[in-house]
């Protein structure tokens, strides 16, 4: 083995442009694969942070409209058992809604109320606070920012606002939020939630309970183990994957399509070393013929060819590995959104990283085989004598 594999060596640095030319070739294919799986990852990774990376992916709300959860924390205590490691930022969450009433105008929102600290891992509000603070007493609020560009509203202000059962109550207006949503920006204001149970007259009760999952694609099988936990026939269990069918069917075709450039990018990959180690052979025909004459067998002579491969398939990696960064760093770099900020996020999946150069030393290898075998099948003598 170790003297096909220092013939092999041999080979290649006695023909460097030949070796440079392959290796950069296969370098090429890597950087390819590596480009396109980070930037297909990173744009989902990116596009479902947007959608529902601040928003609950698993909601437990009761099944008839009007009824509330009782037992929250106990209910919340249940639901953390279904699964552990899975279920994150589990919050209570009251809402409903109320009319907003200015000097000027008036309009519809939908009042929510929570325990800020909960509503943190999934909300981040303190980040999306673009003025003012969150309200921790009683009847402190803070509007979306484009809710308050509407009603003319500043921080300090004190809004009238009406539930549908006629209640009415003033409240302070002590920040405003930008959730990166225009939907939410204009019609939710939020709370704490003493401030909500008393105005929406929930009593102990919420209206729902909202968590995160670690893995967002996972959120149907982690919301099936909820229900079976909970065994509650008032209660529904919804998750984010079956009400973004749209979202996934984007995703999938976004994976399907970067899956099938790799494939192809790895069959001319193959096709290429495949010919030119065949020309390779054609090339040392007569040195491969002398070796054997001496007595080297068709198996160790086939082995300095599937050395050639695999040699060429580990440089033709690293240097296709620090290809792929560069161009995965320079695109979330230079391809920016008008505010600055990375169209794609620079985004790197080691674990993919490592499959792909596997793949094409193995690939570079098996390229290998079909001068390997015609190598096996050489008679030194024929070779020796018509050279």
């Amino acid at each position: 083995m170790k003297l096909a594999f220092d013939i092999a060596l041999r080979f290649l640095k006695s023909s460097k442009a030949q070796t440079a030319l392959i290796v950069l070739g296969i370098a090429i294919g890597v950087s390819v694969q590596i480009f396109i799986g980070s930037l297909i990852t990173g744009l989902q990774k990116s596009l479902v942070d947007k959608t529902v990376g601040s928003a609950a992916q698993i909601t437990v709300a009761p099944k008839e409209d009007g009824d509330f959860i009782l037992a929250p924390q106990a209910k919340i205590k249940t639901i953390k058992a279904a699964s552990p490691d899975e279920i994150i930022h589990p919050v209570a969450v009251i809402q409903g809604p109320a009319i907003v009433k200015t000097a000027d105008q008036s309009t519809t929102i939908v009042m929510r109320g929570f325990d800020w600290d909960a509503a943190q891992g999934i909300y981040k509000l303190t980040d999306r606070l673009v003025k003012g603070k969150l309200g921790t007493n009683e009847n402190d609020v803070i509007l979306g920012k484009d809710l308050s560009e509407n009603l003319g509203v500043k921080i300090g202000d004190t809004i009238e606002m009406l539930t549908p059962s006629g209640k009415t109550g003033n409240f302070l207006v002590t920040g405003f939020f930008d959730l990166q949503v225009k939907s939410l920006n204009e019609s939710w204001i939020l709370t704490n939630a003493g401030t909500a149970q008393a105005f929406l007259e929930t009593g102990e009760g919420v209206s729902q309970i909202e968590m995160q999952v670690s893995d967002v694609f996972a959120a149907d099988e982690v919301a099936m183990l909820v229900e079976q936990r909970l065994k509650d026939n008032t209660l529904v269990v919804s998750n984010w994957k079956a009400e973004n069918e749209a979202l996934l069917s984007g995703l999938s075709g976004q994976t399907a399509s970067s899956l099938m450039i790799q494939v192809f990018v790895l069959i001319s990959v193959v096709l290429g070393i495949a010919s030119v180690l065949a020309i390779s052979v054609v090339q040392k025909s007569r040195q491969i013929g002398i070796l054997k004459a001496m007595g080297m067998h068709s198996l160790k002579a086939s082995l300095v060819f599937l050395s050639q491969g695999f040699l060429l398939g580990i440089l033709g990696a690293f240097v296709g590995i620090g290809l792929g960064i560069g161009l995965s760093w320079s695109f979330a770099t230079f391809v920016t959104n008008p505010d600055g900020s990375s169209l794609v996020p620079f985004y790197i999946d080691w674990h993919f990283i490592g499959i792909s150069a596997g793949i094409a030393i193995a690939a570079s290898t098996l390229a290998a085989l079909i001068p390997a075998i015609r190598v096996s099948k050489l008679d030194p003598m024929e070779v020796i004598k018509n050279g």
